[in-house]
């Protein structure tokens, strides 16, 4: 296994040779939740064949031909995978595996797994400071309270100080004023704190979306008084554009690239219809070609998520400064004033 240094110096080197960086990693789309704001959990993909421990391995190396990649375990709810632990050390061989949740599959034990298999960071979706909403909105009764003892859960089992616990909030039409709240509690548990807009194509329907005045301001004053806001500022400066219209040139298929659960890879998770290779068939010199073919006619604005936003901000100077934070924190947390 590549050491953490090892890892950042191939990281850069994928970058400086303008391959992509960060790739989503779909392992599952399977759900337990039911959330309105996502269709996720009634793909017809959740009922497909899901790649073995020794398929992602392999996906992985060959990956890992192109340089080291932030690899973001994400679905669906990935820990409906039992042997998660086990990909995340696969995946952590030669990158680095971010994993996102929703909490409810959660306990010490499968905390402890997942550190001690490597995991670089885990993020813990909670929307709303009221459990009630929240739970109404995702679904699923009791989700609130069992997202927070997951975050204090994965706090707890941390083995080495870059692995991160995030709490993830999606920004949507009646969440806004839930924001400062959220930011207070993750503090308090030694967690960061990172959110993104809603995004359209999940649904069909536009009626999640925040419309009710700007936020940018709002966010950026938030992450002035937290230090554990961790998103990009220069993301979150770019909330209002995206809301108003959309952000242009977006570098998916470039930066950034989505797998699915069976192997299929596109620019991006929004465009997993329209694959453009796959990991098991194809080698990584194609994989890069088709990726570039594809993101070349890309005009698509429809979202502003972190695998974007953020992503885009290292071909910035200034963005890449303000985003090493976020790339390389520790998993230590200061509470704000």
């Amino acid at each position: 296994m590549l050491r953490p240094t090892q890892k950042k110096w191939r990281l850069f080197r994928t970058w400086a040779a303008g391959h992509p960086i960060w790739c989503g990693w779909q392992v599952t789309y399977r759900c337990n939740y039911r959330c309105r704001f996502c269709h996720y959990w009634h793909d017809p993909l959740g009922r497909a064949d899901e790649p073995t421990v020794e398929q992602y391995a392999s996906g992985a190396a060959k990956l890992a031909q192109l340089g080291t990649l932030l690899v973001s375990l994400a679905g669906g709810e990935p820990m409906l995978r039992t042997d998660l632990s086990d990909i995340v050390r696969a995946i952590g061989k030669y990158h680095f595996p971010l994993v996102t949740t929703n909490g409810w599959f959660v306990t010490p034990r499968t905390a402890d797994d997942l550190m001690s298999a490597g995991v670089w960071g885990v993020s813990v979706s909670i929307d709303y400071a009221r459990g009630a909403t929240h739970d109404k909105r995702r679904g699923m009764d009791g989700a609130w309270k069992q997202a927070w003892r997951a975050v204090e859960m994965l706090v707890r089992a941390r083995k080495h100080a870059f692995q991160r616990v995030n709490v993830m909030s999606v920004l949507l039409d009646d969440n806004i004023d839930d924001l400062d709240t959220i930011v207070e509690m993750a503090a308090d548990r030694g967690a960061h704190f990172m959110v993104q807009p809603y995004g359209f194509r999940k649904t069909g329907s536009h009626a999640y979306a925040h419309n009710n005045g700007a936020v940018a301001p709002r966010l950026l004053e938030l992450h002035k008084r937290w230090p554990n806001f961790l998103s990009n500022p220069n993301y979150l400066a770019k909330f209002d554009e995206f809301l108003a219209g959309g952000i242009p040139r977006c570098r998916a298929g470039r930066a950034f690239f989505n797998i699915d659960s069976t192997g299929d890879i596109a620019i991006c998770v929004e465009h997993k219809s329209a694959p453009v290779a796959n990991l098991y068939r194809h080698n990584p010199q194609t994989i890069v070609s088709k990726l570039s073919e594809a993101s070349a006619g890309n005009r698509c604005t429809d979202c502003w998520y972190n695998c974007r936003g953020e992503v885009e901000n290292l071909y910035d100077p200034k963005g890449l400064i303000k985003s090493l934070p976020t790339l390389f924190a520790t998993g230590a947390s200061v509470k704000g004033d």
